[in-house]
């Protein structure tokens, strides 16, 4: 017997469960557009993280996240040291990256005009980032939150007029906000990078081109040019170098790097190449170069 799509003997097929990305922030963070993003052909689960040592926990535990999303390095602040000593002390690998044109838009409940606004409320990174816009408005208070998302959202649950809030677009329209200005930042080429991050170590693709790595040399002469020239010497590009300094070791310093492999050597080659010149090698993650997008 022929079975077709519509014979009782085949059970319905399940709809697959959807992927738990913890970000940290709430609904309308940036963090979740990335995630959209990233996560777009699966089905997806938000999961609000305080902080992002929250987000860390959530995934190493596995219980309430599959995955994190972590922003660690934005066109304008520069670096999160803070997310990259997170991530360092972590269990977690990093599996993939995106990123993020972000555009700042200023927001208030609606019939507010900019003249109405005392204060305006957002993270001290998007204050930062908009700076020059207000100094148009010399009467309006910035005020440093958790979250810019958050931000909109406490103004809409507490029905704050005279209260503005700088935030995304996406957080105007789940918090029925209305748009005073759109994108204020200072600098439109204002992008933000995102880690993948998850806790079980998944096998990176075939694909993999991208490398980070964190690592100390030792305290003498030429001891982190040796590493940089033995990767010149496999033709790795550079596209990241940081620097931290090592807690109870005065003027020492731990290094994060990023390199992209080119030609016909692979990754392993070439940290087995640097191996011998460091201390405390540790590979943070092997994945693909990420897409780039609006918000």
């Amino acid at each position: 017997m022929i079975t077709t799509a519509t014979d009782s003997s085949i059970p319905p097929s399940r709809p697959a469960s959807p992927v738990r990305v913890s970000i940290q922030g709430y609904s309308g963070a940036f963090h979740e557009i990335a995630a959209r993003h990233c996560f777009r052909e699966a089905p997806l689960e938000i999961v609000p993280a305080h902080t992002f040592e929250d987000l860390v926990e959530m995934v190493e535990r596995q219980e309430m996240a599959d995955v994190g999303l972590m922003a660690i390095e934005n066109t304008l602040a520069g670096s999160l040291m803070h997310n990259y000593t997170l991530l360092n002390q972590s269990r977690l690998s990093i599996t993939g990256e995106i990123y993020l044109r972000i555009k700042q838009n200023l927001m208030a409940l609606p019939g507010q005009r900019i003249e109405d606004l005392r204060e305006v409320h957002s993270h001290p990174i998007a204050i930062e980032q908009c700076r020059a816009f207000f100094a148009r408005y010399p009467k309006i208070h910035l005020v440093e939150t958790a979250d810019t998302a958050w931000s909109a959202r406490n103004i809409r649950e507490k029905n704050l007029e005279g209260i503005g809030a700088i935030a995304s677009t996406l957080a105007a329209e789940l918090y029925d906000m209305e748009v005073l200005a759109e994108s204020i930042e200072t600098n439109k080429k204002n992008h933000t990078r995102f880690l993948v991050l998850r806790g079980d170590n998944p096998e990176p693709d075939q694909d993999a081109e991208k490398v980070s790595l964190s690592f100390a040399v030792d305290h003498t002469v030429g001891s982190l040019y040796k590493v940089l020239a033995v990767l010149a010497a496999y033709n790795v590009n550079l596209t990241k170098i940081q620097s931290a300094p090592i807690i109870g070791r005065p003027w020492e310093y731990l290094f994060f790097l990023d390199f992209v492999t080119e030609g016909a050597v692979s990754h392993r080659q070439a940290i087995e190449a640097i191996l011998p010149l460091t201390h405390n090698l540790r590979v943070l993650g092997v994945y693909r170069k990420g897409e780039h997008f609006e918000e």
